[in-house]
């Protein structure tokens, strides 16, 4: 429930409350330490946290994530563990893909935008995606959390589904 809270309020205002953040991770931690011995549990949810955290940070050091959205996946991976978060992660950049061919395609720039992503992968470099300027209207970036979230969801109600696509 926290989760979708979260969608609604990144796609309307493109922020996650650092409230909702904080009960998603108590509640995700008191979960893993339900299901867990509790020193375990304490592992296993903090090692999510770390996890989930380190993976997302760094595309928020670029510009190509808001900070809000980081700590969102943090917190949600407290709940799936270190193994979670990463088969979330994975999910999370298909889905955050699929969302940006679909916000593109509405917007009308897809071959701009799939231009830019054509030289980043052939330079190697983020820069051509360009950072979030902090002057321009924010309602035209895309509001990740949906695609964090959904991979957390995904991860923690269909545990195999990474697998599945492999015997594909």
């Amino acid at each position: 429930m926290l989760l979708i809270v979260a969608c609604i309020t990144d796609v309307r205002w493109r922020r996650v409350p650092n409230a909702l953040v904080v009960v998603l991770a108590l509640l995700g931690v008191a979960f893993s330490t339900w299901t867990d011995p509790w020193f375990p549990g304490l592992g296993r949810a903090v090692s999510g946290l770390l996890v989930g955290f380190a993976i997302w940070i760094g595309f928020y050091l670029v510009g190509g994530m808001g900070a809000g959205d980081v700590k969102l996946f943090a917190a949600a991976a407290t709940w799936l563990g270190p193994t979670g978060a990463w088969q979330a992660s994975l999910v999370a950049a298909l889905l955050g893909g699929v969302l940006s061919v679909i916000a593109l395609m509405i917007q009308r720039r897809l071959r701009e935008g799939s231009e830019r992503v054509a030289i980043a992968i052939s330079t190697m470099s983020v820069s051509p995606l360009g950072a979030v300027e902090p002057g321009v209207a924010r309602k035209r970036y895309l509001p990740y959390g949906i695609a964090l979230s959904g991979g957390a969801l995904l991860i923690a109600w269909v545990p195999g589904i990474l697998g599945a696509w492999r015997e594909l």
